[in-house]
């Protein structure tokens, strides 16, 4: 795709940037894309320059300049910037280069959330689950949905990869799905949206119409400092929804967790209107489940809506999912969904990849769950309980993200400690030592009387964790492998590595087979 920078002009605010040339600005240059890294620039970007956390933008303009960029938009002034000194690419200076990175982005695509119906799910855990079940509401309610998740994005039958380790793209990639949505006839999208996501402008110049939020609990520190922080981050998509474009009989709605520590802060900001849901014992809720039972087969719940109640049975395993359908229920009516449409939604989905997810069921059993902070963590453990046979243990394989929030290492230690076994192992350890990571997560056990050797093991290879798990295994046993569930990369030093959990757990049965095979 490319446009005239004429065309891409009359698209932006008047006054967007402050411009200067040394040669006149041919507005029939094409453009072919906006970019924010010098590396992905080429002949017709515009490249956007900005400070970041660990770099300067600013510094790699020659760079940009080199690949073939035919306009440059930066934070500095001009003169400040010595590879543009006799340069005829014109500049374009900004205060907010991640905003004019979105609002370039999205103009680009022609603003394709101004046509569609945006759901923005936010939320610390149970973001990817309930985003799928609001897509599924939506399309048994009869509108053409696309989602976009940390899974992939899903344009019709068609699912598209958005990466490594990624939940929210990047603005220019994220409008381009947006567009392709556009394109292929959706009338509403559902946005898994982060609190990342919200703080680094990725998702400005989206026109949400429906916020959700699951739960606000302990992650992310590393970037945003407090939880306090974190919370005004989720915020902003709540905030948004007054500053949006409206669309013709579409309310803008707040969907929120009663019971979450978020809520007394989410209620406050402005919406049209405001629904609430709560798993537990909220009596004021709107959106309510009783009756709830947990088992190999699903999770089936009795369901209370300002629609009516009727009885629900998930596929997904776990109590945490009725908080997750809950949620997606809100939306559903948020958006006129019928009583039937929102149980025929929820019921339609049949997988969420790597959410409470059996690999395999014999003696013993193994799943793999996205658990990645101290309350999914939890609540995986609670599951498990609910789903184990008489004399059967809870033996846990999981570990704590490098460069992330540390924190919640020794929290993720001190939760595991409900479990019967851990082998604490590697999880994205990046550039950190992955001992010094597990020594975290260990302290967090130790304080609270576990022993080394008896109740926890270290174990730093992945492979040889979940090798080491399956091994002792024991007839009756759960095994859950926790954090990396869908995603296909490990992160060691700077580099991704090829990763899969499903096929690290296939390999390990194998092996715990195969030595069997021997002693017999």
């Amino acid at each position: 795709m490319a446009l005239l920078l004429r065309t891409l002009l009359l698209r932006l605010p008047k006054a967007w940037g402050d411009l200067s040339t040394d040669a006149p600005l041919s507005e029939e240059t094409r453009i072919t894309s906006i970019a924010e890294d010098s590396r992905q620039v080429q002949s017709g970007s515009i490249f956007v320059a900005r400070k970041g956390q660990g770099t300067d933008g600013h510094r790699y303009i020659a760079n940009a300049l080199s690949a073939g960029t035919v306009a440059i938009v930066g934070e500095l002034p001009r003169a400040e910037l010595p590879a543009l000194a006799g340069s005829p690419v014109p500049y374009w200076q900004v205060q907010d280069g991640r905003r004019a990175f979105a609002l370039l982005s999205s103009a680009f695509y022609n603003f394709p959330t101004h046509r569609m119906t945006v759901v923005g799910v936010t939320g610390t855990d149970g973001k990817t689950t309930t985003s799928t079940y609001i897509h599924g509401i939506l399309s048994a309610h009869g509108l053409q949905t696309g989602l976009i998740s940390t899974i992939a994005a899903y344009i019709g039958n068609e699912a598209l990869d958005t990466g490594f380790h990624t939940t929210t793209p990047e603005a220019f990639d994220l409008q381009g799905y947006l567009a392709r949505m556009e394109q292929a006839g959706c009338q509403a999208v559902v946005l898994e949206t982060t609190s990342h996501a919200l703080d680094q402008e990725r998702v400005a110049y989206i026109d949400y119409d429906v916020a959700v939020v699951t739960n606000i609990t302990h992650e992310h520190l590393d970037w945003h400092g407090t939880w306090e922080r974190y919370m005004q981050a989720k915020a902003r998509l709540f905030q948004s929804l007054s500053t949006s474009q409206r669309k013709p009989g579409i309310p803008k709605s707040s969907i929120l967790n009663s019971e979450d520590r978020s809520y007394p802060f989410l209620r406050e900001i402005a919406a049209d209107q405001t629904i609430t849901y709560a798993a537990g014992s909220d009596g004021e809720a709107m959106v309510t489940a009783s009756e709830i039972r947990v088992s190999h087969e699903g999770t089936h719940f009795h369901l209370s809506t300002p629609l009516g109640e009727t009885d629900v049975q998930l596929a997904q395993i776990g109590t945490f999912n009725v908080a997750n359908a809950l949620a997606a229920a809100g939306a559903g009516i948020a958006l006129g969904a019928q009583l039937e449409d929102i149980v025929r939604g929820l019921q339609s989905v049949h997988r969420v990849k790597g959410r409470m997810e059996y690999v395999h069921q014999g003696q013993f059993d193994v799943a793999v769950d996205f658990a990645h902070t101290p309350n999914s963590l939890a609540q995986v453990i609670v599951t498990a309980r609910a789903l184990l046979h008489s004399a059967g243990r809870v033996i846990l394989v999981f570990g704590s993200a490098g460069l992330r929030d540390v924190q919640k290492r020794r929290l993720m230690g001190e939760v595991a400690c409900a479990a019967d076994l851990a082998i604490l192992t590697a999880e994205d350890p990046r550039t950190e030592d992955v001992n010094a990571i597990i020594e975290e997560i260990a302290s967090g056990m130790t304080a609270n009387g576990k022993q080394e050797g008896a109740d926890f093991f270290r174990v730093p290879d992945r492979q040889e964790a979940i090798d080491t798990a399956i091994e002792l295994a024991r007839p009756g046993d759960l095994v859950i492998c926790c954090g990396k569930a869908h995603e296909r990369s490990m992160a060691y030093g700077t580099v991704e590595t090829p990763w899969d959990e499903f096929a690290a757990i296939t390999n390990a049965l194998a092996r715990r087979a195969s030595h069997h095979e021997d002693k017999s």
